[in-house]
């Protein structure tokens, strides 16, 4: 890697202990050197409404817009509502499409890693997100998906991954996400 990437982490959980934001915790922690993590907060977004575009628009969207723009990359941790992502991240990535002509996700490279307490993994929102952020332009590291499943057996009293696959698995997913990030910077024409 040339120079230290900036990634922003967006949780799809607003629970400040959720599962999905311990192990988002522990993705930033397992970042290689060539990446520079940090939380996007989207909790205090309102709803998208596109009557309150332009100069109304709120303070939060626009900080959100600037903030997303900035970034060279994202990582995306959801977990699943009623077999599909939650309303605050739809509504994060709707923000940050609006208007179509400033889309925000337009040609971020990102990952998507979905965890549940249940033993499906979260597997029908990784898909729905995945699909998403294809529609705004996000390009999504194809390969590996990852799906964490019974994530409270793999965390220790502390919050932290204590499981040692695990620990393994989320090191060797943000190897691959860096290379992936180079991969696509790469290929961005020059401006």
């Amino acid at each position: 890697m040339s120079a230290k990437r900036s990634l922003g982490i967006i949780v799809g959980s607003l629970r400040g202990e959720s599962f999905t934001r311990k192990i988002a915790r522990s993705l930033a922690e397992a970042a290689p050197p060539g990446l520079s993590p940090s939380f996007v907060e989207i909790g205090d977004l309102p709803l998208y409404n596109q009557d309150l575009e332009g100069e109304s628009a709120p303070k939060s969207w626009t900080e959100f817009r600037r903030r997303i723009r900035a970034l060279d990359a994202l990582l995306f941790a959801t977990p699943e509502y009623n077999r599909g992502l939650p309303a605050a991240l739809k509504n994060a990535i709707d923000v940050g499409s609006r208007p179509s002509e400033h889309n925000v996700w337009s040609g971020k490279p990102a990952g998507v890693v979905s965890v549940t307490p249940g033993a499906l993994g979260a597997m029908a929102a990784h898909h729905q997100l995945r699909q998403v952020l294809f529609v705004v332009g996000v390009a999504v590291l194809p390969k590996p998906d990852i799906y964490i499943a019974n994530v409270a057996a793999l965390l220790g009293a502390d919050g932290a991954v204590a499981n040692e696959k695990t620990r393994e698995l989320l090191t060797n997913y943000m190897r691959l996400l860096a290379a992936w990030i180079e991969r696509m910077l790469a290929d961005l024409p020059a401006s």
